[in-house]
């Protein structure tokens, strides 16, 4: 099984081509980086995945994503192995996506200039009682979608 979903900002704007012939098909390209969860002294905070995707999805990646966009992706890995200029191999994979989905708002997008952030994780620290599991403070049942 192939299969890959990621969520992270689009580092540029997307490049969409259109293919020659009777039925041109948009062809886009782009990609994202990914925040890494944990981090280590000298390593990037983010990584980066080349994208590609084709027909409606590049459509729709040419009419609403710009750099700094938050997306999910889900797709494949697919080798995009090639032999440079100096006849030396190089190694590379791209993600071939399937679906995209914006992962934020528009006014959320809107406070991130358009920029990759560096990850900052801006999550609350948890506050439990101590057994992995969140204090629910008492007068709250109907406030909650379920009962």
């Amino acid at each position: 099984m192939n299969k890959v979903i990621l969520m992270g900002r689009l580092t540029r704007d997307p490049e969409v081509r259109y293919s020659q012939g009777a039925n041109a098909t948009a062809v886009a390209r782009f990609s994202i980086a990914v925040d890494r969860r944990f981090k280590r002294e000298g390593e990037p905070d983010a990584d980066f995945f080349n994208c590609t995707c084709f027909g409606k999805q590049a459509e729709f990646v040419e009419r609403y994503l710009r750099k700094g966009t938050k997306v999910v992706v889900a797709g494949r890995i697919q080798n995009d192995n090639y032999t440079n200029k100096d006849g030396q191999m190089v190694y590379s994979v791209r993600v071939m996506v399937d679906e995209i989905e914006f992962a934020e708002s528009k006014n959320a997008s809107s406070g991130n200039e358009g920029g990759y952030t560096g990850g900052n994780y801006n999550r609350p620290a948890p506050s439990g009682a101590g057994d992995g599991f969140m204090n629910i403070p008492d007068g709250i049942d109907e406030e909650l979608p379920f009962n």
